[in-house]
């Protein structure tokens, strides 16, 4: 019986809430996916000003201590940019770096309670 062998995909399970702790939503995504394009796919708030490109810190997002440790270490590039966000954290990363796997299944990704945006029409800001 060919049903047998059918296995069927379950996706890795996202819980998404606001910073005070309440659900935001609860999502399905596929392995490899990113924290960011899951968020815009099922129209949660998270900016991503720059689109993925690690050049601003408005996809940032708070994880728990548990998921952050299961994750490979932040670029130095990453870095960069968490170092200008809003509300930064021991266990800050930007959704757009954030690739999901198995071992992620029913994670929590808190948003912040704001972000900071470096580009303001297009330009940077100058400091």
């Amino acid at each position: 019986m060919l049903a047998a062998h059918i296995s069927f995909f379950h996706g890795i399970k996202l819980h998404f809430q606001d910073s005070k702790g309440n659900p935001i939503r609860t999502v399905e995504a596929n392995e490899g996916d990113d924290v960011l394009a899951v968020a815009h796919e099922y129209d949660i708030d998270l900016e991503g000003a720059c689109e993925g490109s690690v050049a601003c810190s408005t996809c940032h997002v708070i994880l728990s201590e548990e998921v952050y440790d299961k994750l490979p270490e932040p670029e130095d590039d990453e870095n960069d940019m968490l170092d200008m966000a809003f509300g930064l954290t021991d266990t800050s990363r930007l959704g757009c770096q954030v690739k999901l796997t198995k071992d992620l299944d029913g994670m929590t990704v808190t948003l912040p309670a704001a972000t900071r945006n470096m580009f303001v029409d297009g330009k940077k800001a100058s400091h």
